[in-house]
């Protein structure tokens, strides 16, 4: 014996397993499951997102008959923080969580230049990279003496370099540099950080031992191939010369060979030389020389 129940839906039931999938800078990817499983209708969902630093509401509706619910939350700021409730239409229970957005990128190729009693720091743009970021918004520097363990805000620019001054001497510095916060420093960009010290040499700290080992590798990497192609070259003319020079020994002594001695005769050192060519060549005998034939 068996019974079939059927339980009758709870449309006041929160939406189950409410979670964030992605998140980037301007958008925020969620994801929940319906209050029960199966639905046999369409469900017309809210979608409440509380802008925790503007202090400002936003509501979008949903509407869908699938068990398993994604959707996308678009037009966020980089680096903001949000409050997400989601519910029934009919204003059920409510499941809710916070998110955060993904805060602009640090700005690229931070340098220091020393003067005479100042110093200046340069780096690039950061509207190159990020699509989302006004030059008009500026960047702020900070820096930290790490002999005082003091960290002082020096100012904000919408210049891609700044001047510090009043440096002490003997003192290391750390500096950064980031897209200015906003709403009292609540929505920042990454800071880009680089290292001084008292002999005005600055280094990135993020970068200096890719950008080392990089520059090392540009001259080691050519310098080694030159070397092999030295080498290559020298061998081959070691090898040319030995043959030549074998050949050359090899033409001499067949010339002086004797086949009757089965040997090779080789004259004294005197006789070799230019001298032979200046003896005087036999043209004939004298009449009154007896020739006598053995």
């Amino acid at each position: 014996d068996y019974v079939v129940v059927k339980m009758i839906p709870d449309n006041r039931l929160p939406p189950r397993h409410l979670h964030s999938v992605h998140t980037g800078k301007t958008f925020a990817v969620i994801k929940w499951e319906s209050p029960y499983d199966s639905p046999d209708q369409d469900m017309l969902y809210a979608v409440a997102v509380k802008d925790l630093v503007r202090k400002t509401d936003k509501i979008y509706k949903v509407k869908t008959r699938n068990s398993t619910v994604e959707y996308t939350i678009k037009k966020l700021e980089p680096g903001g923080k949000y409050h997400v409730i989601v519910q029934l239409g009919n204003m059920s229970k409510e499941s809710s969580m916070k998110i955060s957005t993904v805060p602009l990128s640090a700005p690229d190729a931070l340098k220091i230049i020393t003067e005479n009693d100042h110093i200046l720091l340069f780096w690039k743009s950061l509207a190159l990279k990020e699509s989302n970021f006004n030059e008009s918004r500026g960047y702020e520097i900070h820096m930290f003496d790490s002999l005082m363990n003091i960290t002082a805000y020096l100012g904000n620019t919408t210049e891609n370099f700044f001047k510090v001054s009043n440096l002490k001497i003997g003192h290391n510095y750390s500096f950064t540099v980031q897209a200015r916060c906003l709403y009292s420093g609540q929505m920042c960009g990454e800071p880009a950080t680089l290292l001084y010290d008292e002999l005005g040499t600055g280094e990135d700290s993020s970068a200096s031992k890719t950008d080392r080992s990089t520059d090392v590798a540009a001259i080691v990497v050519p310098v080694l191939f030159l070397l092999l192609v030295t080498l290559g070259i020298g061998f081959v003319v070691l090898y040319m010369r030995h043959r030549r020079l074998q050949n050359s020994f090899t033409a001499f002594a067949n010339s002086h060979y004797s086949s009757r001695l089965g040997s090779a005769i080789f004259s004294s050192g005197d006789d070799l030389g230019d001298e032979d060519d200046e003896a005087p060549m036999i043209t004939g005998f004298s009449d009154d020389v007896p020739m006598v034939i053995a």
